[in-house]
């Protein structure tokens, strides 16, 4: 006569089936004791808190932790950089350096967010023209400066 006995258990309808593609229920991890030299292809999204010495590319989502080092071009869906990045960064869809972020490097992204204590050398392109290739100019900028130095964000 326990109460959790008599609620009814949960059918297979609302269990995903383990076969099936996560989507965005996990997220893939390199670890800070990570190397890797070469081109990296992931499906899905990844965290990276390692080194890359080579490419990263993807359809999904990449968040480069603050330990993570990369060097090499990233090509994905979007981006989150917290760590150090030196290479070209393009994404379809947004690209935000966080705080501490080191990037030397260009950007492409329809959408771009610098805070405040980011380090970014380069130039950026972002719009939607600035990802599709045949479309109409999008609006550019070049930038060699450290956020840190900046009042204008």
């Amino acid at each position: 006569m326990n109460p959790l006995e008599s609620s009814p258990a949960p059918t297979s309808e609302h269990t995903p089936s383990p076969r099936l593609p996560a989507g965005n229920m996990s997220k893939n991890i390199l670890s800070s004791d990570v190397e890797i030299k070469g081109t990296l292809k992931f499906s899905n999204d990844l965290i990276i808190d390692g080194k890359i010495d080579g490419e990263v590319s993807s359809d999904g989502d990449l968040t480069v932790g603050e330990n993570a080092r990369i060097k090499g071009d990233i090509t994905t869906r979007s981006v989150i950089v917290f760590g150090k990045v030196t290479g070209n960064i393009t994404v379809n869809d947004r690209c935000e350096l966080k705080q501490n972020a080191e990037l030397v490097g260009d950007i492409k992204a329809g959408k771009l967010a610098i805070e405040e204590g980011a380090t970014f050398m380069g130039s950026s392109s972002v719009g939607a023209a600035a990802t599709a290739k045949d479309k109409g100019s999008a609006f550019s900028s070049s930038s060699s400066s450290d956020s840190k130095s900046s009042s204008n964000s």
